[in-house]
């Protein structure tokens, strides 16, 4: 099972005139639509609270869906996106999932394909992109699998040209992030104290630069 050559079609373009129509879509699972999160903001609200610039008239949609996989987003990740991206300038898509491919045994080959199909049809649609990788859980064995799949993520990124945020590194055993772990309502998810640790990972690893905007 071979990864598709990378041959984009189209080029994306940034305006250089006036106030930039941005559609910022977010595409994942649960992770992305913040669940456990008892402020109900995740990661992803907190970046879009950080990333309001004058330079930008900016929309931004969540379509995270608890139980996604790989697969589930190369499904429904066109006709959902769509109607967001409809009649704006600019189209962008972050990335973030993996956690279920990793508990459900779906094999590392097959992830980094529909990964790499999604950043392709993408690149080939004049779409930006950038991923996120999933965060650590507090299952040994889940975790090991997703060491693994995280740098099979960076890989595929980097051989794309596409910005990639490690978070499973830098969240491994760090002492805030395994309370706000073993704290949560929800199992395998964060709180309000985690959720901001991943948002700070994002904002300092390329958004504003990706965004092509100063950091506000």
């Amino acid at each position: 099972m071979s990864e598709p050559t990378f041959t984009p079609s189209a080029e994306f373009l940034v305006s250089t005139e006036g106030q930039r129509d941005v559609a910022l879509v977010f595409l994942g699972a649960s992770m992305v639509a913040g669940v456990g999160d008892p402020k109900g903001q995740g990661w992803v609200t907190r970046v879009v609270g950080r990333t309001q610039h004058p330079d930008l008239a900016l929309t931004a949609y969540n379509l995270g869906v608890r139980g996604d996989t790989t697969a589930d987003l190369l499904g429904r990740w066109k006709a959902e996106c769509a109607p967001r991206w409809a009649g704006r300038s600019e189209k962008r898509l972050v990335v973030s999932i993996g956690g279920n491919d990793a508990a459900a045994g779906v094999s590392l080959a097959r992830h980094r394909l529909n990964l790499a199909n999604i950043l392709d049809d993408a690149a080939s649609a004049g779409i930006g992109t950038f991923v996120v990788s999933p965060a650590p859980t507090d299952d040994v064995e889940v975790n090991e699998k997703l060491d693994v799949l995280v740098e099979a993520q960076g890989d595929v990124c980097s051989r794309r040209g596409v910005p990639f945020v490690d978070c499973f590194s830098p969240l491994l055993g760090h002492e805030q992030w395994q309370s706000d772990l073993a704290a949560s309502s929800v199992p395998h998810h964060p709180g309000q104290a985690g959720y901001g640790l991943i948002a700070w990972l994002v904002l300092h690893n390329g958004w504003y630069d990706w965004l092509q905007i100063s950091p506000r």
